[in-house]
């Protein structure tokens, strides 16, 4: 069975382009435009992963990490924070939050796709 991955970007070219990578590579995706809406379809339809944009209207990828680290059903959930923000202090505090990784924008389809297969094989 195909593993459910979540993304949430409030860009919808970087959706379409994760979907479509993620699809390919035999994942099963569910989109969200903000950290409230992944919020929202991860309570309703659960999932195995999560890549969440670093900035966001409404609840940003970093409160949003916060929130699935406090809640105890999906405190486990892998999360991949994908930001433009190469800043080493900016990583440390996603981190710091919860993010298991952290991909920065532009990402080479490659090494995303390697980063969420290490994900992937922590949930083994």
């Amino acid at each position: 069975m195909a593993k459910k991955i979540l993304i949430a970007d409030d860009d919808s070219s970087v959706r379409e382009i994760l979907r479509m990578m993620l699809e390919e590579d035999g994942y099963e995706v569910l989109e969200a435009v903000d950290g409230q809406e992944a919020w929202e379809k991860l309570k309703a339809q659960g999932a195995d992963m999560g890549v969440f944009d670093l900035n966001m209207p409404r609840l940003d990828g970093l409160q949003l990490t916060q929130r699935i680290r406090a809640d105890s059903q999906y405190s486990e959930l892998p999360i991949l924070m994908l930001t433009v923000r190469a800043l080493v202090v900016e990583q440390i505090r996603g981190y710091n939050r919860g993010a298991d990784e952290y991909v920065t924008k532009p990402f080479e389809r490659e090494v995303l796709l390697a980063r969420v297969k290490a994900l992937e094989r922590r949930l083994s």
